[in-house]
């Protein structure tokens, strides 16, 4: 028998806004959904477990990963009761359950926890340069640029980045696999045969570098104008996420390629690639905070305070990244390396709180959830 937890709508409620106890269950917001088929039966089935307090069969559910919230439900929900955002609080909610350092139920619960961590990240790369900087040389290039590499040499960073993304890769897939034990190995309805493990594999990675769902959300007997919205969401989304990777890739991968004090012609790789990765974090930071600020679609009428503190610090990482290198090109030696020491001081605390315990893990926990439902439809045709 499934057990009842009595106060689980006040756990949700504080993942979110929505009234999901309104539901009385006409199932109109399966019905309508583009993604919900005979396998995923959503949002309906999520509202009445919420609603129930089946805490555990929330946890070891998919579909609230396998929504893309379009919100074609909750616009259609003649109760209000607002399933699509139920579905984005179960997200996080899940995402907290995963961690078991118990750091991302602080952060989506408690905005001076994450205040906190902000400022202690911040600090620590603060005092680090105080202490550990190099000589800040005021003579220029051959080319006129500022040499900074002498005030904060790539290897050193290199070094602080190879930790980072090793604390962050621990956190993330340790949370993974916890995911993995909550929905695979505990479900006790299906047994998942090894060889599928590796033939569904490039399901994980096509949905990972696509985000493909997004582009089937919101497209059943919608009108033209709802599906240019949902692809144009798609696109934005997309240009966002390639941004983000290709420049993390290059500061943990190629910091000795991209951190120099060479300054090269503008069609160089190295520079178009920055510029690439400027250009789609600036567009999506300005889209997704549009919309949210406007709230004209659904998925961006309700904005928990971690999707805000997610693009200020996305847009402060940007905005310090384009004025480092405009620094540094036109030969402004004590602009360029406080403003690297602030870059950093913004770009390290987003990476450590948002990609293993909040928004950007959300890159992770889709792709693997739409991997783990493939494993389980794939052994059930083979039964």
């Amino acid at each position: 028998m499934a057990k009842i937890n009595p106060d689980f709508a006040k756990e949700i409620f504080k993942y979110g806004n929505t009234d999901f106890q309104a539901c009385y269950n006409c199932g109109n917001c399966t019905a309508v959904c583009s993604l919900s088929d005979e396998h995923n039966s959503f949002p309906r089935k999520m509202v009445r477990a919420s609603v129930l307090g089946l805490e555990k069969n929330i946890q070891s559910s998919l579909d609230p990963w396998l929504c893309y919230y379009c919100g074609e439900c909750s616009t259609t929900c003649p109760r209000g009761a607002n399933p699509g955002e139920l579905m984005m609080s179960l997200r996080r909610y899940l995402t907290a359950s995963y961690d078991w350092t118990g750091l991302s139920k602080k952060f989506y619960t408690s905005k001076i926890s994450e205040l906190i961590a902000i400022f202690i990240f911040s600090a620590l790369i603060l005092v680090l340069f105080i202490f550990y900087h190099g000589p800040m040389d005021t003579t220029l290039t051959e080319q006129g640029g500022v040499k900074l590499n002498t005030f904060a040499p790539w290897k050193t960073i290199e070094i602080g980045d190879w930790i980072m993304a090793g604390l962050l890769s621990f956190f993330l897939i340790t949370n993974v696999f916890n995911m993995f034990l909550k929905v695979i190995i505990k479900d006790k309805t299906v047994k998942i045969p090894l060889k599928l493990y590796f033939t569904e594999l490039w399901k994980l990675i096509f949905h990972f570098a696509t985000q493909w769902q997004f582009r089937k959300c919101n497209t059943k007997d919608d009108k033209p104008s709802d599906v240019k919205k949902t692809l144009t969401y798609w696109i934005m989304h997309w240009l966002l996420m390639s941004s983000y990777i290709t420049l993390f890739t290059m500061i943990v991968g190629f910091l000795w390629w991209f951190q120099t004090d060479e300054i090269h012609n503008w069609w160089h790789p190295q520079r178009l690639l920055g510029y690439y990765s400027t250009l789609g974090l600036t567009i999506g930071i300005i889209y997704f905070s549009i919309n949210r600020i406007k709230k004209d679609i659904e998925k961006s009428k309700f904005s928990h305070y971690t999707d805000w503190t997610f693009l200020v610090l996305l847009f402060l990482t940007t905005i310090s990244g384009i004025l480092v290198h405009l620094f540094r090109i036109n030969g402004m030696p004590y602009a360029t390396y406080y403003m690297y020491v602030f870059h950093l001081m913004v770009l390290f605390p987003m990476l450590m709180i948002e990609v293993p315990f909040s928004k950007w893990s959300h890159l992770a926990y889709r792709p693997f959830s739409i991997y783990f439902n493939n494993l389980k439809i794939a052994a059930r045709k083979e039964e």
